[in-house]
C-alpha cells in the first residue's frame, strides 16, 4: 500500500475540501497592509470568480466607514454572479451591533466570534461559561431574525483544547444544538504542532461526527501548512487561508500551498483554479506592498528557475529535474538562470530560446564569460545573451536604434516630478514631457508619450520593478534596478546599475526599449 493509501485509511480525509479565503480579514491584519474599496473589490472578484475559492472573509463588522463601503461594493457584486452567500464577515458577540452593521451591509453571512478557550472567556470577558453561552444564544438568535446564516468562530481554541477541555465541550454540547452551519476552530496563537491537530480534532469530529468543523492555522512556529493537512487528515471539512500567506505575526497557512499538497500529496478535491493562482499572488502583492520571496512555493519569482547546469542536462534528456509542480500548471514556464553554475547546459537552452546557434567551442567562450560575469555577482539576463555572444565572438555589437540623447528630471516640495525626455530612434529625435507621481515614473510617461503620439505605437507594460541596494548604508553604493516588462506575451526582464537609483531604473529602460525594438 502506498504512502497515500496508507494515511488515508488511518484517517478521515473527506472527499472535497471546502476553501475559505480571509486574506481581506486576516490579511489585512499584516502589519502596514490596508486595502483601499477598490482593492478589496478586485481581489473578492479574482477569488470569487478566477480561483473560485468556496468563500471569502471579506472584513471584520464595525471597523470603519471605508471598511463598510467596500463590504457593501462586495456583496453587491456577490449577489449580482449569485455567490451573495459565498460573502461571509466576521462580527462579536456584542449584542445586536456586529450583526446590524453587516445586515446594513447587504451581508447574509456572519462568522460569529466566540471564545473557545475559558482564559479567554474569564480573562477577556470576565463572564462565566453559562453567562457566555447566554450572550452567544442572543447574537445567534438575533442573526436569524434578520434571515442571516452563522458561523461560529471559536478563538482561541487551540488553547482551550490543551488547557480547557471541559470548557470547549460545555459551550459546544450547547451550540451543536443550534443552527450553525459551521464550527470554525483557529489555532489563534499558531502553537500547535500536527500532532496536537490529529488529537484534539479527532476528539472533536467523534464527539460530533455530524457537525462541519473549518481549521485556521497561524504561522508562528512555520506549521501553518502542516497543521492545516493534519486537520483535514482528522476530518476537518474546511481550511482557512490567505493569499502570500499575509496574516497578523507570522501570517497564515498561503492559498498555493495548501491547494498543491491537497492534490498532489492526498488526492483531494477542491474547486481550486490552479492556473490562476500567480495572477492573484501578484494581484495582492501590488496592493499590500508586500513582496513575495523569491523561493515562496508556487508564486515565488525563483520557483521554476533552474540555476545548476546539471539540472539543464537532465532536462533537456528526459525532464529529469522535474516534478509534479510543472510551471504550465500555474500559468508559469521554465526558466533556466544564466551565472556562474549555470554551465553550458543552461546556456544551450537559453540560445535555442532565442534561435542563436553556436559551435561547441563558441559555446564554451560565452559560458567561460557569464561564469566571469557571475563571479561579479553580476545578474545575467537571457536578453543579455545576444550582447554577450556579440563581444565574446568579436562580432559587431549591435548597434543601438534607440538611444537617449538627453534628460530632465526634476521634483519639487508639494509638485509632482517633472521629466523632459530626448531620444533618438531609428536616426529620428523625438521629444516629450510628463509629469508623474516620482521621477521615474515621469520619465516612462515621458517615453509613453513619444511611443503614443509620435510613433503610433503601444509601449510595453511594466509588470515588476525591484531594487536591491547593499547593506552597510554607504549612500554611493551601487543600486540594482531590475525591471520585468510584457509586450504581446512576451515577458522582457532587463537590469540597469547606477549609484542613482533613477539612473539604474532609465538604464533598464532603455537596454528593453533596444530588445523591443
Amino acid at each position: 500500500m502506498g504512502t497515500t493509501e496508507q494515511i488515508n485509511s488511518y484517517t478521515r480525509i473527506p472527499p472535497f475540501i471546502e476553501i475559505m479565503d480571509s486574506t481581506l480579514r486576516d490579511g489585512e491584519q499584516t502589519n502596514g497592509v490596508s486595502f483601499l474599496p477598490h482593492e478589496k473589490l478586485m481581489i473578492a472578484k479574482m477569488l470569487l470568480n478566477d480561483i473560485n475559492v468556496d468563500r471569502v472573509e471579506v472584513a471584520s463588522a464595525r471597523v470603519s466607514e471605508g471598511e463598510k463601503d467596500a463590504v457593501k461594493m462586495i456583496c453587491r457584486y456577490a449577489q449580482q454572479i449569485g455567490k451573495l452567500g459565498n460573502v461571509e464577515v466576521l462580527g462579536f458577540v456584542d449584542g445586536k451591533s456586529s450583526i446590524d452593521w453587516i445586515s446594513d451591509c447587504g451581508c447574509k453571512v456572519i462568522n460569529l466570534l466566540a471564545k473557545g478557550s475559558l482564559k479567554h472567556c474569564v480573562g477577556q470577558l470576565h463572564k462565566t461559561v453559562k453567562e457566555h453561552i447566554n450572550d452567544i444564544l442572543y447574537s445567534l438568535d438575533y442573526a436569524k431574525s434578520k434571515g442571516m446564516d452563522v458561523n461560529v468562530y471559536l478563538e482561541d481554541w487551540s488553547n482551550g483544547m490543551k488547557l480547557s477541555p471541559e470548557y470547549v465541550y460545555e459551550v459546544l454540547d450547547v451550540l451543536t444544538q443550534k443552527d450553525i452551519k459551521r464550527f470554525m476552530l483557529p489555532d489563534t496563537l499558531g502553537v500547535l504542532n500536527p500532532l496536537q491537530v490529529i488529537e484534539y480534532m479527532r476528539k472533536m469530529v467523534k464527539r460530533y461526527p455530524s457537525v462541519h468543523f473549518d481549521f485556521h492555522a497561524h504561522n508562528d512556529y512555520d506549521l501553518a501548512v502542516s497543521n492545516s493537512l493534519a486537520a483535514v487528515l482528522s476530518g476537518a471539512k474546511g481550511l482557512h487561508v490567505t493569499v502570500n500567506g499575509l496574516g497578523e505575526r507570522c501570517g497564515n497557512a498561503p492559498l498555493s500551498s495548501v491547494q498543491v499538497i491537497l492534490k498532489d500529496q492526498f488526492n483531494a478535491k477542491t474547486n481550486i483554479q490552479e492556473d490562476r493562482l500567480n495572477d492573484i499572488s501578484r494581484l495582492v502583492e501590488g496592493y499590500s506592498g508586500i513582496s513575495i520571496a523569491p523561493n515562496q512555493p508556487i508564486v515565488g519569482e525563483n520557483v521554476f528557475t533552474q540555476v545548476a547546469g546539471v539540472h539543464a542536462d537532465g532536462d533537456n534528456k528526459a525532464n529529469l529535474y522535474s516534478n509534479a509542480l510543472m510551471p504550465e500548471r500555474f500559468g508559469r514556464k521554465r526558466e533556466y538562470a544564466l551565472g556562474k553554475t549555470s554551465g553550458k547546459a543552461n546556456i544551450d537552452r537559453n540560445l535555442r530560446e532565442l534561435g542563436l546557434e553556436l559551435t561547441p567551442e563558441q559555446t564554451r567562450k560565452v559560458t567561460q564569460r557569464i561564469t566571469e560575469l557571475g563571479d561579479r555577482k553580476e545578474i545575467v539576463t537571457q536578453e543579455d545573451l545576444p550582447f554577450i555572444v556579440s563581444d565574446v565572438l568579436k562580432h559587431n555589437v549591435p548597434d543601438d536604434r534607440v538611444r537617449l540623447v538627453s534628460y530632465m528630471v526634476s521634483s519639487a516640495y508639494g509638485l509632482k516630478p517633472i521629466a523632459s525626455v530626448k531620444v533618438d530612434i531609428d536616426g529620428k529625435q523625438y521629444e516629450a514631457d510628463a509629469m508623474g507621481d516620482g521621477q521615474y515614473d515621469a520619465f516612462v510617461k515621458a517615453l509613453r508619450k513619444i511611443y503614443k503620439n509620435s510613433l503610433g505605437r503601444t509601449f510595453p507594460t511594466l509588470e515588476n520593478y525591484s531594487v536591491t541596494i547593499p547593506p552597510g548604508g554607504r549612500t554611493d553604493a551601487l543600486v540594482q534596478t531590475v525591471i520585468t516588462w510584457n509586450d504581446r506575451g512576451k515577458t522582457i526582464r532587463t537590469r540597469g546599475l547606477d549609484a542613482d537609483q533613477t539612473e539604474a531604473a532609465i538604464k533598464a529602460t532603455m537596454k528593453m526599449l533596444n530588445i523591443f525594438e
